[in-house]
């Protein structure tokens, strides 16, 4: 079978994009679940996409091929071009662009007799023309009707069609911002191709582009958060190296403003509490039944947020909830260190104690995801304490181990902590 760059199921080729780019850096060896050939096929087609961010490094193992990417070089994220490589059949095409030209406006509204016949009539002018039953164009008109593109109506015993009202594009601006910046940014991507733009006007310090590949997962989770339905996961145990299914009922989709990677927040049937899911560790997903009790399980989980720091609804230590606090010290020139403490935390509280001197103090579900933020502060503060004490331990070793590293120990040779 000849290459082609094109691609039917974006999925064939996401499995690829992830290794090179997310989990990074093998070899074709590596990809002992493949075929050699595939490994290639796949590989030239990312490559026609991404050419210019391809790299390779030889090592003993062979040559690993990555994706190398300067997020504050790239004003566009690249990875869209996966999406926008979609093969089609010639009848496909040719059904679109005939449906489209008979209902050519949103005033001409046709049954399936009357689009039928003008189908024929206008095709019979070619050379071996392509047929359409009416299943056929009945299925394409279902398919557009979901999409929004085309309106149904009934009339006595007949279904009308026409086509829908163009929406006014938005600014230039807002879908460039939005093709960067939001979940499913793809479709703003799109939009973009159907007009003229300026070259774009914003740059990003810290540019999340690895979400897109997860786009077509996003659209289905959202999709039944929005119909309070529930879902069934389909994930890959790389441990076990088996596929694993779980039903979940989606509750919200929560985004890191740290790293841009998504996480699924929604109850889990299989182990009875609500719980997070990384969105790129999701391999397919069914939408199911509603879940008649979806509106708790959301109420829940708005209450459960004002003990969360991250995703985590539950302590690695078997306490139900941990208690952290911590008092930061600054001199009169760090006056904005109090200001911070409020303006960053997710939760908990801000004391001050006095005109130099702030105290913060939470009870969360999981204090180690609350680490990197408390790290911060070092060298102002002067008192810490976690329930959670393996947790505690821990995070007084990792100074004593940086202060080994740095030299700074006392004159006895004690730790200068």
């Amino acid at each position: 079978m000849a290459y082609s760059e094109l691609i039917k199921n974006f999925n064939r080729i996401r499995e690829y994009m992830r290794e090179f780019y997310v989990y990074g850096f093998k070899s074709r060896e590596e990809f002992n679940n493949k075929s050699s050939r595939s490994y290639d096929d796949e590989r030239r087609r990312v490559e026609n996409w991404l050419g210019d961010y391809m790299n390779f490094r030889t090592t003993s193992k062979g040559k690993n091929v990555f994706i190398s990417i300067d997020s504050r070089m790239v004003r566009h994220n690249p990875l869209y071009k996966a999406w926008k490589a979609k093969s089609f059949t010639d009848g496909d095409i040719t059904l679109h662009f005939l449906l489209f030209d008979i209902l050519s406006s949103p005033e001409k509204s046709l049954n399936m007799r009357e689009i039928i016949d003008e189908m024929d009539e206008r095709l019979s002018g070619f050379e071996n023309p392509k047929n359409f039953d009416e299943s056929t164009v009945r299925k394409k008109l279902k398919e557009y009707i979901e999409e929004g593109l085309i309106i149904s109506e009934k009339r006595g015993r007949s279904v009308y069609y026409k086509r829908a009202a163009d929406d006014e594009m938005c600014s230039t601006d807002c879908l460039d911002f939005f093709s960067e910046v939001s979940p499913c940014g793809v479709i703003g991507s799109c939009l973009l191709d159907r007009i003229e733009s300026p070259a774009s006007r914003f740059a990003f310090k810290h540019h999340y582009i690895t979400s897109a590949m997860d786009s077509e997962i996003l659209r289905l989770l959202l999709e039944a958060i929005n119909d309070k339905k529930s879902v069934i996961c389909e994930t890959k145990n790389c441990k076990r190296g088996r596929k694993e299914t779980k039903n979940i009922v989606p509750l919200k989709i929560f985004v890191s403003v740290q790293n841009g990677r998504q996480y699924l927040m929604g109850y889990s049937e299989n182990f009875n509490r609500i719980m997070s899911k990384r969105v790129d560790s999701i391999d397919a997903v069914k939408i199911g039944e509603k879940c008649d009790d979806f509106d708790y399980y959301r109420e829940t989980l708005d209450k459960m947020q004002s003990h969360m720091w991250g995703v985590s609804t539950q302590s690695q230590s078997g306490q139900r909830m941990e208690h952290v606090d911590f008092t930061v010290k600054y001199n009169d020139r760090e006056k904005h260190i109090h200001q911070r403490l409020e303006r960053e935390k997710r939760c908990g509280t801000v004391e001050r104690l006095d005109e130099n001197t702030s105290r913060f103090s939470a009870d969360i579900y999981d204090a180690w995801e609350m680490v990197p933020w408390i790290r911060t502060f070092i060298c102002r503060i002067t008192e810490i304490n976690f329930s959670n004490k393996e947790l505690e331990k821990q995070f007084r070793e990792d100074i004593k181990e940086m202060y080994r590293l740095y030299g700074l120990c006392d004159s006895e040779g004690g730790e200068g902590v």
